[in-house]
């Protein structure tokens, strides 16, 4: 049994061509696309998008923070004997220590959250250590 060949002849083979500049083009885009991804990300300020939750999620924290530093140095302050628990907190010379005392003190504890934030209790002891 012979089997025919399915190709045509070699002659009538024609082989694709491209116009000389279509190589630099595509190369042209393909680095001008990289260089504007590094430029848009360095210095126009693009970001992702979880590093745009993550900044969001600082800022609010921060905000919070700043919110609530002033009720706690007021709770502080409100107490009966403040004088006397201020004079207590001077003593404290090292920040953790300060920062467990006005966490134990109850201070720092949000209404209706059950434990203190500490973040909250480090700003709140850096005011009161401030305080004279």
């Amino acid at each position: 049994m012979h089997t025919k060949c399915l190709l045509p002849p070699e002659s009538t083979v024609r082989t694709m061509r491209s116009h000389p500049e279509i190589k630099p083009a595509v190369w042209g885009a393909v680095v001008g696309a990289v260089a504007m991804a590094i430029v848009g990300f360095s210095a126009l300020g693009w970001t992702l998008s979880s590093s745009a939750e993550r900044m969001a999620r600082d800022r609010a924290n921060i905000a919070v923070v700043n919110a609530l530093t002033p009720v706690c140095v007021a709770r502080f302050g409100a107490q009966a004997d403040a004088a006397a628990r201020l004079t207590e907190f001077k003593k404290i010379s090292m920040s953790w220590d300060r920062q467990s005392f006005i966490e134990k003190g109850g201070w720092a504890t949000t209404p209706g959250s059950a434990a203190p934030n500490s973040e909250v209790a480090t700003a709140c002891a850096e005011q009161l250590g401030k305080a004279t």
